[in-house]
């Protein structure tokens, strides 16, 4: 007669638990190791960082530096009078002698303990001085929109690189495994300014238009197949992968094909967490009116911000915001106040918004335009009486503003001279700027490179310095 041994279920489950814990843990591990793989999976930093993540506000356009932050007297002394050769500032373009000079749209004032100056016709702005951190001696090399737009996201305007935001995805990752890395809200028309070149496309931005007063509606195109279901979804894309993946061990590496099943994994689950984040009716009515949301002038550009905060909060590394209408080429008198008037108030409610969550510390607020505008005016029909000029580009100088994520607050870097066009001291480049970005992110941007046809590539190409006087 055989010996059964008396073990009851309780027993056999108490003594199987070791096994049952293995088993569960390696199937945690085999879960850590693949998504350790995964492009957009959190990434160690070279060295302590002061901000996790950076929200670009982009004012498409131009804005003009001298209505706006920098005061000349100058200007004002001498508004209508012509240029003339002798008051010419060194490296001015030929003709420039018979243009007018041009005095600002409004007062210029100090403000805040900090006594940095904001035009009035940035009411809002004007109230947080004191967390701004101001570079008025930013340059770039080209004076055309598309051109200088480029490099100021990419690093050159000659070349398809990977944009900022892309090089921030690639070296950080995503901190929600459910969301980009990158996101573009209000994109720019040339895809380059948001895209990733020859990274894995997993880091190029994803683009959020027109934001939806209506949460059933998609803020992301083609995100959504309202008609099919979850399930039958999962199937499709598990049946294309297969078929993806068999193809990619065919071929071998193909960043293409990788980067098409990576984005069909994360657009699956962006499904999920998006409608979430894009439904800004779940926001407090208070926050909304902070944004002016609801208001005409500022609705558009003030969901936009707000949403740049909830992203940003969920875990997005990058978050570029375009605004647009700051190209003031003609009738700046009565263009400027009105562009003032749409990303005065959102703009300034980000910073309190993110402040008062305790998010400014570790978030970089990034302002400005691709370039600014002339001390002198201009008149794009030849007959136009001087309120009705407006200001030509100038990459030679112009201002740029920063917030939280290790910056000095209530500071101010670079002068230029008394005629406001060529930088005295404080000279920032683009390539400058963005090393001192990446710097905050807890990345070197001489480390951060890629290799790519032959050789590494990097954001700042074979530049730029860390600005260390503005870190705090």
């Amino acid at each position: 007669m055989s010996y059964v041994p008396a073990v009851n279920r309780r027993d056999f489950l108490q003594r199987a638990a070791c096994g049952f814990g293995s088993i569960a843990l390696q199937a945690m591990l085999a879960d850590i190791a693949t998504a350790a793989k995964a492009p957009l999976a959190p990434r160690a930093t070279h060295f302590a960082a002061r901000a996790k993540r950076v929200i670009f506000l982009f004012m498409a356009g131009g804005p003009s530096q001298h209505d706006l932050f920098v005061p000349k007297p100058r200007l004002v002394r001498d508004h209508g009078r012509r240029v003339g050769l002798t008051d010419l500032p060194s490296g001015a373009p030929v003709g420039t002698d018979k243009f007018l000079t041009l005095g600002p749209m409004a007062p210029i004032l100090p403000r805040g303990e900090s006594g940095a100056t904001i035009s009035t016709l940035l009411p809002h702005l004007a109230k947080v001085a004191d967390d701004l951190c101001f570079l008025h001696g930013m340059q770039v090399d080209n004076p055309a929109h598309d051109l200088a737009t480029l490099q100021f996201n990419t690093g050159v305007f000659n070349e398809v690189r990977p944009a900022m935001g892309a090089w921030a995805s690639y070296g950080l990752g995503s901190e929600n495994e459910n969301l980009p890395g990158f996101v573009s809200i209000h994109a720019d028309a040339d895809v380059r300014a948001y895209g990733s070149a020859f990274l894995p496309a997993a880091h190029q931005g994803t683009v959020i238009g027109q934001i939806p007063t209506d949460p059933r509606e998609s803020a992301i195109r083609f995100l959504s197949d309202p008609e099919t279901t979850k399930d039958a979804q999962r199937r499709r894309i598990d049946f294309v992968q297969a078929a993806n993946r068999e193809l990619l061990d065919r071929i071998g590496e193909d960043r293409v094909m990788e980067g098409v099943i990576d984005s069909f994994e994360l657009a699956f689950r962006m499904q999920t967490a998006t409608p979430q984040l894009v439904d800004l009716s779940t926001e407090a009515a208070e926050t909304l009116a902070l944004y002016g949301v609801g208001t005409d002038a500022t609705d558009k550009n003030g969901r936009a911000c707000l949403l740049a905060r909830r992203l940003c909060e969920a875990g997005v590394r990058f978050v570029q915001v375009t605004i647009g209408g700051w190209d003031h080429h003609g009738d700046i008198r009565g263009a400027l106040p009105n562009s003032c008037l749409g990303a005065d108030q959102p703009v300034a409610a980000l910073i309190i918004d993110l402040k008062r969550r305790g998010l400014l510390d570790d978030t970089l607020v990034v302002w400005s335009g691709e370039f600014g505008r002339t001390p002198w005016s201009q008149d794009i029909t030849g007959t136009a009486p001087l309120e009705k000029h407006g200001r030509e580009h100038q990459p030679e100088s112009f201002t740029t503003f920063l917030a939280g994520g290790g910056v000095r607050r209530g500071f101010s870097h670079g002068e230029t001279d008394e005629f406001g066009y060529k930088t005295t001291s404080g000279r920032v480049h683009i390539h400058d700027l963005h090393a001192t970005i990446l710097h905050l992110l807890g990345l070197d941007h001489e480390r951060l490179t890629y290799r790519h046809a032959g050789r590494d590539y990097r954001l700042t190409d074979v530049y730029g310095t860390v600005i260390r006087q503005i870190i705090a």
